[in-house]
């Protein structure tokens, strides 16, 4: 029995539907590039460790861990805010980055402002602090509790310095706490992906850069 030939019709509805296959091909092949470099890029940062478990207080008196945190990418910062020095420069400097990031479109980064002075930072006095620099409650966190809680975190957690200047010296010095200047980026999984000195314009522009890799918005 003879195959009857396909008319015309026939042979233009094949060649449409490969065209319409063909190009479903493209596009899923596309997408799933963009999807692996895209999930890649943030592969790109070290891993410096992990955030510990943690249970401290917010300046709104809510309690805040570790837990809250995971699934947002962040930045860690450490401050005090009777600090007559670096502090009030660290942190006019966070400011300024998230209200570029947020310029640009990314809503996803978040900030986690750390007091090394939690005797005298209670969360009033980080609410008045938080205030003056026009901080996101929603998008900017400051952070108080108890003084070897906090100690251990940045000691142990960030790896981070931390230490009160002797008694002779404590009055005279406008920084009666060393610690870092220092700001510590941190993924979604609470893993600390990089360090970067919130003094060096350099290092804070890296910083920039390396949120948006983990954000996924990088170029």
């Amino acid at each position: 029995m003879r195959t009857a030939a396909p008319t015309p019709d026939t042979r233009a509805h094949r060649v449409v539907w490969a065209a319409l296959a063909a190009t479903l091909a493209v596009i899923i092949a596309a997408a799933a590039w963009r999807l692996h470099v895209g999930s890649g890029r943030g592969s790109e940062l070290p891993v410096y460790g992990r955030v510990p478990a943690f249970a401290l207080v917010e300046r709104s008196g809510h309690p805040l861990t570790a837990t809250d945190l995971a699934g947002h990418v962040w930045i860690a910062s450490f401050v005090f805010t009777r600090c007559g020095g670096m502090c009030p420069a660290l942190t006019t400097t966070l400011a300024a980055l998230l209200r570029r990031v947020q310029a640009s479109g990314d809503q996803k980064l978040h900030a986690v402002t750390f007091t090394v002075d939690p005797t005298r930072d209670d969360p009033e006095t980080l609410r008045r602090y938080a205030d003056g620099f026009g901080a996101d409650p929603s998008r900017w966190l400051f952070v108080t509790g108890d003084q070897d809680a906090v100690e251990r975190l940045v000691r142990d957690g960030f790896r981070l310095s931390i230490a009160e200047l002797p008694p002779e010296e404590r009055e005279r010095s406008p920084e009666p706490i060393t610690h870092s200047d220092r700001f510590a980026l941190v993924d979604r999984e609470l893993r600390i992906r990089g360090y970067y000195h919130g003094t060096d314009p350099d290092d804070v522009a890296r910083l920039e850069r390396d949120v948006a890799l983990l954000s996924g918005t990088g170029a």
